[in-house]
């Protein structure tokens, strides 16, 4: 996978557990950024120098001189993200925009989020645009990605968990008691939440609009409901 960009590449190159997982850099020939450099010559990465037009063919958005080949994503079990007493996962339903799952990746990592559950057919993954939205926070969340989320949720309820889901007819979302172990549910940008997966929720959340604008973009909604449920 390549990673591109000045500070997605910096966050990867000052996180040690990451250095093994970097298989080289590859930068514009002009590219000055000594910090970074710096960095690429003390963790012994192998170095490329190569004209900008050559970048420009290996990835497509805005490297700024700077790409990172590294190892592809390695994916959680299920069970290496639950915890036996206080735990909060996100289950992302068949959410499409890589954009905003790099988005809530980095929320997530910033409210301690405990992991985010995927499903593995008709959903985005983890990819370099993932990663490069996410700004480095990509690999200090653990994802899983499962075959059935229906399975997985009676599962979670199952072994203790409280499952919210959150659409836009719903319980005021400052209303609702969010337990220790709780799995907090965003549906798809165009669709919300699949029928089956809003049936088997314990609660339906509703974030208030107030303005002409009756809906919210699926990170921006997930941050705010994320850390309503840290509080």
């Amino acid at each position: 996978m390549l990673v591109s960009g000045r500070n997605n590449v910096l966050e990867i190159l000052k996180n040690s557990k990451l250095k093994n997982k970097i298989k080289k850099a590859i930068v514009s020939k002009n590219f000055n950024e000594f910090n970074i450099l710096n960095l690429i010559e003390k963790n012994k990465i192998p170095l490329e120098k190569k004209e900008k037009y050559e970048l420009d063919k290996m990835i497509n958005n805005n490297h700024q001189g700077i790409i990172l080949e590294v190892l592809d994503y390695q994916y959680a079990l299920l069970d290496e993200i639950i915890k036996e007493d206080k735990c909060q996962l996100l289950i992302l339903d068949h959410l499409e925009d890589p954009h905003n799952l790099g988005a809530i990746i980095r929320t997530a990592e910033a409210a301690g989020i405990d992991g985010i559950i995927l499903p593995k057919n008709r959903s985005v993954s983890v990819n370099e645009t993932v990663m490069k939205t996410s700004v480095g926070a990509l690999y200090n969340v653990k994802i899983c990605q499962v075959t059935n989320l229906n399975q997985t949720i009676k599962y979670l309820k199952k072994i203790g968990f409280w499952v919210i889901g959150t659409s836009m007819e719903g319980t005021n979302f400052h209303d609702i008691d969010y337990p220790d172990k709780t799995v907090l549910i965003i549906g798809s940008e165009g669709f919300g939440m699949s029928r089956l997966v809003e049936e088997a929720c314990d609660y339906i959340a509703s974030i208030p609009m107030y303005g002409k604008i009756n809906s919210l973009n699926a990170s921006v909604a997930a941050g705010i409901m994320i850390y309503e449920m840290k509080r």
